[in-house]
């Protein structure tokens, strides 16, 4: 008993210490604030391109901060084994904030689009950057607990985010879903500094890795060909959408730790884990409120709150695995793959028009819990099995995993629809493909039950 009492003030002190209070704060700070960003900017874009005379050009706000995001993350794992977390750190929320700056004023699609790509490139940097941050300033045993206040950070913007965007596009007009974060950014970027001036000298590394920005960019142009290619599909689509997965293929062997596509056991696995459940869920978000709409006859609210639910099952489960610093890594990313693939099975029988709509919010509650369990999990154990002359690259790579994992099963969803099913009657490819991401959340069950004897 005296020992759990005793634990409760270390758990605190981790975040809240003199040392590292600054560090938590301004992490979080700019964490929200991206994540408010992430998730408001779907909700003001029908707007915002219909009155930049954009509508044919509706999914490039997304695609080109995708692939500004590929690449500055694999510059940011390059800059980050060279010279430390410092010049990426406030490099990417000053460039951030200036993509929101010209977003925000932006007179024609060609300037939102410029707009949007510096803030990718900027989010793409911090990414990494705070990974190697965290790393520095936290001990692998202290890890958890800030991992699960990053989680808590992206929970309010998931919960009041896409609500908040759409009250200040009616009330005060798209552009202050930009321009409103401008000053909150600023803030975050001056509490970097003085972060950033605590951190010990950088010894450059010697050896390890080192990832390629053009095969970074020959990604994202990757992602992107399949991803058009899934949403318009024809013969045509058919050939550069292969000729896309060729180059994608072609230029992660050198992008991603080797064994990763073969997850030999140690970091490979890890950066495999992270590819498989970011996929597998990212392909059940991205068709459920379809589902629950098409499927049920849910409202547009109501069809996109089980999707609430699962924010905050992850931010639960994600805060319980903090509390419990002795927890096995290893068991828990199993466990996570486990509850993710029960919600994902959940998904399947709620695709249905003979079973209810209701149990999609156990199965979304399921497998955000699995998330907040696995993703810490992944992430602290990147940082074990990383030399530390190579956290950037491998960072970098982890990052790839989650983004090219995402893609592909989304698409894989859009495919599906496009052949077996329909907007109207997305049942049948839902079957099809919840098949597809369940085999795969079991996939990583076996996988993450293999580890090296030793790290």
């Amino acid at each position: 008993m005296a020992s759990t009492i005793d634990s409760a003030p270390r758990r605190r002190s981790v975040l809240w210490s003199p040392e590292h209070r600054l560090t938590t704060v301004a992490l979080l700070l700019v964490v929200t604030l991206v994540a408010f960003e992430n998730m408001g900017v779907a909700t003001a874009m029908p707007t915002l391109v219909a009155d930049l005379h954009g509508l044919s050009l509706y999914s490039w706000p997304f695609t080109i901060f995708l692939i500004s995001s590929v690449v500055a993350t694999v510059l940011s794992g390059r800059i980050g084994d060279r010279r430390g977390p410092a010049p990426a750190l406030l490099t990417g929320p000053a460039l951030f904030a200036a993509g929101l700056i010209v977003a925000g004023t932006a007179g024609g699609m060609p300037v939102f689009l410029f707009g949007r790509a510096l803030q990718g490139f900027g989010s793409g940097l911090l990414l990494v950057s705070v990974s190697l941050l965290i790393a520095l300033t936290f001990t692998d045993h202290e890890r958890p607990v800030i991992y699960a206040a990053n989680a808590a950070a992206w929970v309010l913007p998931a919960v009041i985010g896409p609500s908040v965007a759409g009250v200040v596009t009616v009330s005060a007009g798209w552009r202050w879903v930009f321009l409103g974060l401008v000053p909150l950014v600023v803030v975050g970027v001056i509490m970097l500094v003085v972060v950033v001036r605590r951190l010990p000298a950088h010894t450059p590394a010697t050896g390890g890795r080192r990832a390629s920005v053009p095969q970074a960019i020959i990604v994202a142009l990757g992602v992107a060909a399949l991803t058009w290619a899934a949403q318009h599909q024809s013969l045509l689509a058919l050939g550069y959408g292969t000729v896309g997965l060729v180059a994608l293929g072609y230029a992660l062997r050198t992008l991603l730790p080797v064994g990763t596509l073969t997850s030999r056991p140690g970091l490979p696995t890890v950066v495999a884990a992270r590819a498989l459940i970011a996929g597998a869920y990212a392909g059940m978000e991205a068709y459920l409120p379809l589902t629950m709409s098409a499927v049920h006859g849910y409202s547009p609210a109501l069809a996109g709150l089980p999707l609430t639910i699962t924010a905050l099952g992850w931010s639960a489960a994600s805060a319980a695995q903090g509390r419990y610093l002795s927890w096995s890594r290893e068991a828990s990313l199993r466990t996570g793959f486990w509850l993710v693939a029960v919600g994902l099975a959940g998904f399947g029988l709620v695709s249905q028009p003979w079973f209810p709509g209701w149990p999609a919010f156990v199965a979304c509650a399921m497998g955000g819990a699995g998330m907040g369990i696995a993703m810490p999990a992944i992430s602290v154990l990147l940082l074990r099995y990383s030399p530390e002359g190579e956290r950037g690259f491998n960072t970098s790579a982890m990052q790839l995993a989650d983004w090219v994992g995402s893609a592909l099963l989304i698409g894989l969803g859009g495919v599906l629809l496009g052949v077996v099913g329909s907007v109207l009657d997305p049942s049948p490819a839902m079957a099809l493909l919840t098949m597809a991401l369940v085999a795969l959340a079991m996939l990583g069950v076996r996988l993450t039950g293999r580890w090296p004897s030793k790290v």
